[in-house]
């Protein structure tokens, strides 16, 4: 897949894509139904199938001070973009021109002068333009006006439940990862590169590789069953996110215990993939309480990893 972070200068030969047009955040099985329909209209048409795509996203420039909880950063959607089927990834950077930009201004600037796009396939719920003013009557007026084909997709789900970023991102606030997993169409993960700890987990027979969450990820505090991919192999694991409160109300930490792994793993970029919430966080009595709910807790955590392998 080719990737662009610019609409201007556009090389001839990427002119004349369909292309999807938003957020993508998570690349749901919503936003993969879109990503097919580009596929689909590309393959007809013997042309490319490509993703435009805002970043920073437009919320987190507008509302710097209120960090939003991202589902996938930037690398993690281009792999999925990839893995779905897209020829061409355009990034266009969010600013205050952009921003400025009207409706009517992005569809002549953007689209067809920059892109000369053959279609865009947005939701139903897609703005665009200052002031969220283009919606998607409105590309389908600019789309007559300036040659290009507008595909709108209504809404995608599962029974009564709409695919939506908003309701993934609530369910992982409840600890749901499976529920999670099935509007995503594959186990949410985040990623990072290990720093060190206190050496509680240690002490405690645990040792546990520390990484940041991003901020606004308020994934639920507690244990999980997890996979954790380290240089591209992957382990099965239990995690903690917490503040510890056994030992004092600290900082907020995401610990994950590799089973079966023997090395340092300081410093190493890995990914932690949650499968199952165990427990909610809590406070013990000692560390030898907490060490015996602590095995129980990777007993558990191996048995339904071990299941679902």
């Amino acid at each position: 897949m080719e990737i662009l972070r610019s609409y201007k200068n556009v090389p001839r030969r990427l002119k004349g894509a369909t292309f999807a047009i938003g957020n993508f955040d998570g690349v749901h099985r919503g936003h993969q139904f879109i990503l097919d329909v580009v596929r689909r209209h590309a393959d007809r048409d013997k042309h490319l199938g490509g993703v435009m795509i805002f970043d920073p996203h437009p919320r987190v420039f507008f509302r710097r001070d209120q960090p939003i909880f991202r589902l996938t950063d930037l690398d993690q959607k281009l792999d999925l973009f990839e893995k779905f089927g897209m020829d061409l990834a355009v990034i266009l950077q969010f600013d205050l021109a952009l921003s400025r930009m009207s409706a009517e201004q992005f569809a002549e600037t953007v689209v067809v002068e920059g892109l000369g796009v053959n279609g865009v396939v947005i939701g139903y719920d897609f703005h665009f333009g200052a002031g969220r003013l283009g919606t998607p009557d409105v590309m389908k007026q600019l789309g007559n006006q300036y040659g290009f084909n507008v595909y709108v997709i209504e809404p995608v789900g599962s029974g009564e439940e709409t695919y939506s970023s908003s309701h993934i991102r609530d369910l992982l606030r409840q600890g749901d990862v499976r529920g999670a997993r099935d509007a995503l169409g594959y186990w949410w993960r985040v990623k990072g590169i290990v720093e060190k700890g206190d050496g509680r987990g240690q002490f405690l027979g645990f040792p546990t590789a520390n990484i940041r969450l991003d901020r606004g990820q308020d994934l639920k505090n507690g244990i999980y069953a997890v996979n954790i991919y380290v240089d591209g192999r992957k382990y099965a694991g239990a995690s903690y996110l917490g503040r510890r409160p056994t030992f004092g109300e600290g900082d907020l930490k995401l610990e994950a215990f590799v089973f079966e792994f023997d090395g340092d793993l300081y410093n190493k970029l890995i990914e932690i993939e949650f499968i199952e919430f165990l427990r909610e966080d809590q406070r013990f009595e000692d560390a030898q309480s907490l060490k015996v709910q602590m095995e129980a807790d990777c007993q558990k955590a191996r048995g339904i990893l071990a299941e679902l392998a």
